[in-house]
C-alpha cells in the first residue's frame, strides 16, 4: 500500500532560498519544454532538447538539482498525452504566481527521525517524523504554502487494514452548514466557519494589496500577509474535519451518508459562501478515505433521497419543510425530532439495508 505523509519543514534562510530557486528552475524547464513543443519538437525529444541547451541559456542552473527539471518536463509530457486524448485542456505556461513545488529523486533521500537529507542541500529539520514506516518510493515533493515549506513523502507500507469491531453500531451522518455533522444518536460536531471569522481581516488586507503597485517589494510582503490568512483559514477547517471524522469512525462499524452535488448547491447564491466555508465535499471525501483505510463500509444514499423531509418513524414525506424549520414534526404520526437528527436516522436506515422511503 502506498501512503503519503505531508510534513512541515524547519528550513534555514539559506535552505528557503534554495527551495525557491529549485521551484523557479523547474518552472523554467517546464516553460522551455512547452515552447519547444509548441514550435514542433516531438514530445519524446523535450528532455533531450532541454538538456542540450540548458547550460548555454541558463548558466545559473549548474549548481542546482537537475532532477527537478527532469520531473517537471515529465509532468508536461503526461499533460500533453492527456491533452491528445481529450482528457484535459492544452498545457499553459507556468507564471510567477503559480504554486511553488518541485519533485526530487526518492532514491537519494535519507530520513532520520525528524530530519531529512536532500540532494545538494543536506539535512533539513522536520516538525515531525514520518508517520508510516516503510521504504521511500516513487515520489518526494517539496512545496510551499504561504510562509511554510512542506515535504510530501510517499512510502510503501504493508496493508495493515484493521478489523472492524462487529459490536460497534451502524450510524447515520447528516452534514450541514450550521452543524458540520450530526449523528443519529444526537451527537453534533460544530462547524468553525473560519472564513466568516476572518472575513473582515482578509478583506482589509486584500484592499491594501490591490492598492499597491505590482511588482514591488511591498506588494510581495502584502501578498504574503494575505496568503497567511488563507493558510490560517485552511488549517482551522482541516483540523475540524480531521477531529470530527476520527471521532465518528472510532465508534462505528458502518455508516450511511448523503450524496451531495456540491457544484449544483453552489448555484444558490444565498448559501454559496457558507457552503464553501464549510467544505462539506472535502469533509465527506476525508470521511470516506479514512473509512476505506480501516475497513469501515460507507453507504451513500441515492442522490435525490429526501433525508430531511422524510419521517424516520413512519416514512411520511413532508413536502413543505423549509430551511428555517429546525425541528421536524410529522403531520402523519406526530413524531417530533431535531431536523438533522431525523435526517441522520434516515441515513442510518439506508446503511443497515433499508430501502429508500
Amino acid at each position: 500500500m502506498l501512503r503519503s505523509h505531508k510534513i512541515a519543514l524547519r528550513p534555514t534562510d539559506r535552505q528557503r532560498r534554495w527551495f525557491a530557486m529549485q521551484c523557479g528552475y523547474s518552472d523554467v524547464a517546464y516553460n522551455f519544454a512547452l515552447s519547444a513543443w509548441n514550435a514542433g519538437v516531438p514530445k519524446s525529444q523535450l528532455r533531450k532538447t532541454f538538456n542540450a541547451r540548458k547550460y548555454q541559456e541558463f548558466e545559473w542552473c549548474e549548481e542546482l538539482d537537475q532532477r527537478a527539471a527532469m520531473y517537471r518536463i515529465m509532468n508536461l509530457e503526461d499533460a500533453i498525452t492527456r491533452y491528445n486524448k481529450g482528457q484535459n485542456n492544452r498545457p499553459k505556461r507556468k507564471k510567477r504566481r503559480s504554486r511553488q513545488s518541485y519533485q526530487m529523486e526518492s532514491a537519494k533521500i535519507q530520513i532520520d527521525a525528524k530530519r531529512v537529507k536532500l540532494p545538494k542541500i543536506g539535512w533539513v529539520q522536520m516538525h515531525e517524523a514520518v508517520r508510516f514506516k516503510g521504504q521511500v518510493v516513487n515520489r518526494v515533493t517539496i512545496s510551499r504554502t504561504a510562509h511554510r515549506w512542506f515535504i510530501s513523502v510517499t512510502v510503501e507500507t504493508e496493508d495493515t487494514q484493521q478489523v472492524v469491531d462487529p459490536t460497534a453500531p451502524v450510524i447515520g451522518i447528516d452534514v450541514g452548514i450550521n452543524t458540520l455533522a450530526t449523528l443519529d444518536d444526537g451527537r453534533k460536531f460544530d462547524n468553525p466557519r473560519p472564513l466568516k471569522r476572518y472575513e473582515r481581516k482578509l478583506a482589509r488586507e486584500q484592499r491594501k494589496l490591490s492598492r499597491m503597485q505590482y511588482p514591488s517589494n511591498n506588494s510581495y510582503k502584502q501578498k504574503l500577509k494575505v496568503e497567511k490568512i488563507h493558510y490560517r483559514i485552511r488549517c482551522i477547517r482541516e483540523d475540524a474535519h480531521h477531529q470530527a471524522t476520527t471521532a465518528i469512525l472510532k465508534r462505528a462499524s458502518k455508516a450511511g451518508i448523503e450524496t451531495l452535488k456540491v457544484t449544483n448547491m453552489l448555484k444558490n447564491r444565498k448559501i454559496a459562501k457558507a457552503l464553501s466555508d464549510s467544505a462539506l465535499g472535502g469533509f465527506l471525501a476525508m470521511l470516506k478515505s479514512k473509512a476505506d483505510a480501516i475497513g469501515i463500509e460507507i453507504v451513500e444514499a441515492p442522490q435525490f433521497f429526501a433525508s430531511s423531509k422524510t419521517c424516520s418513524n413512519c416514512g411520511h414525506k413532508k413536502e413543505d419543510l423549509t430551511l428555517a424549520d429546525r425541528t421536524y414534526h410529522c403531520d402523519s404520526c406526530g413524531y417530533t425530532e431535531d431536523r438533522d437528527v431525523n435526517a441522520a436516522l434516515n441515513l442510518r436506515g439506508i446503511a443497515v439495508g433499508g430501502t429508500e422511503m
